[in-house]
């Protein structure tokens, strides 16, 4: 066993490196650029996900206009006025629904007024016209009127509208209004004035139904999680509430999480990248330098000297290509607002820390010893004779030193993932995945080796037996590129999979399928005519949903009236006091989820009736299967059983119910009928809104246009998002891709060499590595497909829990593109061979 190197020999181990490294610069230079491409993608994707992160969180605040609202149905009490003083209120507004009266042709219309006081909102913007009528209201005292509202009473800027006694001059039109995603919260189009104007209206009066709202700006460190926790309870006590745009931001269910697993998984996939072209890069080159490390030992260097030798380059190689990598991956955060500014639909504030150079930094050196590992312990059982040899095909191979590698790799792997994912369970299934995929590509590449071995074309021409022959001669390439090549096209694949995946997601469906104007308080005795006011204007009828309403009588074995008396109770009050608005139907609708029970269609006749309820309800209520609940309908008690709990997507732009009946129970029970229908335009809403305020005033029309407006320009920025960071990852992949090729060009260039040596023409040479190279590209590509399309019904099934539908662009574009893009760098990688000499080719490489 050596003793530990002095001094002396440290120095001259570092002296050893630099020279090597000299003498190999331009082999370096590819191992480099694979470290500096692969952090540059790791660094610029995850520092891109957080800016975009963040501004994502920006527009989810668009949805309320603030970061969180205090609310109350009346006047604030000292309490939660204190705590309204202790927040800082920066705005606020009160809200009723009044007749209002438009002088200019007497029509009249119910409305919602919204007085609000301060410069509301924050964040958004109102959208009006014209456009600066959001920022003048205000000032000139005047009133913002629904658009729709204006087109169906042929109102325009300049006339005027009364509300109670107060007369306001119409500033503009309101097309949309941060604060009111929620249809439920009104059926009233929205008019929007000056707080100092409501006395004025004296609309205001003891008993009026009001809303009092106040907005609050989050400083940067608030935890609106802990502040919802901690000050919700009391503000409960008060009869009033506390929303955060957190909440809020759940009204559009799972697309915002989704995104975030998405560019989560997008700088995941990055750094695998990363690791493909360095370890393909590294593996190359060390197999490479066995022979030097031969020539080494037979001038007395020992085992831990030559090992230490090209460590020291490794280290120092990943020290500053993960330098140079992490300072490009923030340049590009820089350049990314300049380069895209045409095609950003949204500012994105770009902001640096210097976590990611440290990160950058530490990959660079952590995946290049990792990854170099491997070839660089056969380098410890080289022996002289080697040199002579000139293969490493009697390499012993340390088993232990491998293992332990491998498990350093993997561990690697986890705890990256974790990092990212935020998730042990998720960090190793992926992991497990990637190890999974690997084994299987190593496997195919090994099959496919020992197949063209065992069944050999004898009888194929020269050209096409090389090309097959340099699959399996010693120090072939091939395990290594399909690898590189498999893995990369895995990772684009699936990257481009779950893309489709979430974009499917990021579109509220806003077509003619999906209703945008709903019609309320139908009457029976009215709905056949309503039918008729809509067909005729070539509109159809999407919706005909039965409303009745009830109360809950006694849940389980205790009167309603008995728990309302009892202070000890827990149970949620509005649970005791709350109208339900139920329906019957036979089926589930798309936004519904049984979690526990069984659905019943119809009531069995001599049977209990088994109602479903939503999971809200029964975690409120603290309700089990089984369960009885007796329901007051206007005076008639009805027993029934709970028989299945729902999940509710409450984000879904549709009417949704937390108490559903089976068919053959209400049907005559009195009720009224909800109708729905989609317009393409403003006018056709104003134009169907005119003829049925006419004909039927008790109707309420809730048109959604302005809804989908709001969230419809938050959700394309999302699908930008999800393109822009899915084809930067995979372009990352393809420059990725084209390293890890070219790192073959040493081994090709000599073997070319020799082939002209021994008298075959350029044509030949040419023929024999372009099949080579097809049979790579294809293999290697293929394969990646096929294994990604599993991975992504995977992702899609336990990460994003949306359904998968494969795309075929993979396999017209990326396997066809990846096979030329693989062909056209091996033939570059010749090109120097087939222009020159041979001997002047050999000695310009060495």
């Amino acid at each position: 066993m050596s003793k530990l190197p002095s001094k002396t020999s440290v120095k001259w181990l570092f002296k050893m490196a630099w020279r090597d490294g000299k003498a190999s610069i331009s082999r370096l230079m590819l191992f480099m650029a694979s470290i500096i491409l692969g952090i540059a993608a790791v660094v610029s994707i995850q520092l891109f996900s957080d800016n975009l992160k963040q501004n994502i969180k920006n527009q989810s605040k668009a949805l309320m206009g603030a970061d969180f609202i205090i609310d109350s149905r009346q006047l604030p009490t000292k309490k939660v006025q204190a705590i309204i003083d202790s927040l800082n209120v920066a705005a606020s507004e009160v809200n009723f629904v009044s007749m209002a009266a438009f002088p200019k042709n007497d029509g009249t219309k119910l409305v919602k007024v919204r007085a609000i006081e301060g410069n509301f909102p924050f964040y958004g913007t109102l959208d009006t016209e014209p456009v600066n009528a959001a920022s003048i209201y205000q000032e000139l005292g005047g009133a913002l009127v629904d658009a729709t509202l204006m087109l169906q009473f042929n109102i325009k800027p300049g006339d005027s509208i009364k509300l109670g006694k107060q007369t306001f001059p119409i500033i503009g039109a309101l097309k949309s209004i941060p604060g009111s995603t929620a249809f439920s919260s009104s059926v009233a189009p929205t008019v929007l004035i000056p707080f100092r104007f409501v006395d004025d209206t004296e609309l205001l009066q003891l008993g009026s139904r009001k809303e009092y709202q106040y907005f609050f700006i989050a400083p940067p460190t608030m935890d609106l999680d802990l502040l919802d926790k901690k000050i919700d309870p009391v503000l409960d006590d008060e009869n009033a509430d506390l929303d955060t745009h957190t909440s809020t931001s759940e009204r559009l269910g799972r697309r915002y999480d989704n995104v975030s697993r998405f560019l989560n998984l997008a700088a995941f996939i990055a750094l695998l990248l990363g690791c493909v072209g360095i370890a393909s890069s590294v593996h190359i080159y060390i197999k490479e330098k066995l022979q030097n490390v031969a020539v080494l030992k037979c001038l007395g260097a020992t085992r831990k000297q030559t090992f230490l030798i090209y460590l020291l380059q490794v280290v120092g190689i990943g020290l500053i290509g993960g330098v140079l990598g992490a300072v490009i991956g923030i340049g590009l955060q820089y350049a990314f607002p300049y380069i895209l500014q045409g095609f950003l639909p949204f500012d994105v504030q770009i902001a640096i820390t210097v976590q990611p150079l440290i990160i950058g930094i530490t990959l660079g050196v952590l995946m290049s010893v990792l990854f170099a590992l491997l070839p660089l312990l056969g380098t410890w059982y080289v022996s002289p004779l080697e040199v002579l040899r000139g293969t490493d095909e009697n390499l012993v191979k340390p088993r232990k030193a491998r293992l332990f590698t491998f498990a350093a790799i993997l561990l690697f792997v986890f705890l990256f993932s974790f990092w990212l994912l935020k998730d042990a369970i998720f960090g190793l299934v992926f992991t497990v995945g990637i190890l999974i995929t690997f084994s299987i590509m190593a496997g195919i590449a090994s099959l496919f080796m020992k197949a063209i071995k065992k069944y050999f074309p004898s009888n194929w021409g020269f050209t096409k037996r090389q090309s097959l022959l340099n699959l399996f001669r010693p120090n072939n390439q091939t395990m290594v590129l399909i690898l590189a090549i498999g893995l990369g096209t895995f990772l684009i694949s699936t990257l481009y999979f779950t893309k489709d995946i979430l974009l499917a997601k990021t579109s509220i469906e806003n077509n003619k399928d999906n209703a945008n104007i709903i019609l309320m308080d139908v009457q029976n005795t009215q709905k056949e005519a309503v039918i008729n006011t809509v067909l005729p204007k070539g509109l159809e009828i999407i919706d005909n949903i039965p409303i009745v309403t009830m109360r809950l009588h006694q849940i389980k074995d205790q009167l309603v009236n008995d728990i309302r008396k009892d202070t000890a109770s827990t149970m949620n009050q509005w649970i005791l006091n709350h109208e339900f608005r139920v329906t019957y139907r036979k089926s589930l609708l798309a936004s519904e989820e049984i979690l526990e029970g069984n659905w019943s269609s119809a009531v069995e006749e001599g049977k209990p009736i088994l109602i479903s309820i939503s999971d809200n309800i029964a975690r409120d209520a603290a309700l089990e299967i089984g369960d009885q609940l007796i329901f007051n309908v206007q005076g008639v008690l009805m027993e029934t059983i709970i028989g299945s709990i729902r999940k509710v997507d409450w984000g879904r732009m549709q009417l949704n119910f937390s108490v559903v009946f089976p068919t053959g129970v209400l049907e005559n029970a009195p009720q009224f009928n909800v109708l729905t229908t989609y317009v393409s335009d403003e006018a056709s809403s104003a134009d169907l809104q005119r003829d049925l305020v006419k004909k039927f005033p008790n109707i309420s029309v809730l048109d959604l246009r302005q809804v989908y407006t709001l969230i419809e320009d938050i959700l394309n920025k999302i699908s930008w998002i999800i393109n822009f960071m899915a084809f930067f990852s995979i372009l990352t992949g393809i420059i990725v891709l084209i390293g890890s090729v070219r790192n073959s060009k040493y081994q090709r260039i000599k073997e070319s060499v020799l082939l002209r040596t021994l008298g075959a023409k350029s044509k030949q040479i040419l023929q024999i590595t372009a099949l080579e190279y097809i049979y790579l590209g294809m293999l290697g590509s293929l394969v990646g497909i096929l294994l990604s399309l599993i991975s992504s019904q995977l992702l899609a099934v336990f990460l994003f829990k949306e359904p998968f539908i494969p795309s075929v662009v993979p396999f017209l574009v990326f396997l066809p593109g990846i096979t030329m893009l693989v062909l056209l760098i091996g033939l570059s990688n010749i090109r120097s061979v087939l222009k020159s000499p041979p001997l002047e080719v050999l000695r310009r490489e060495v």
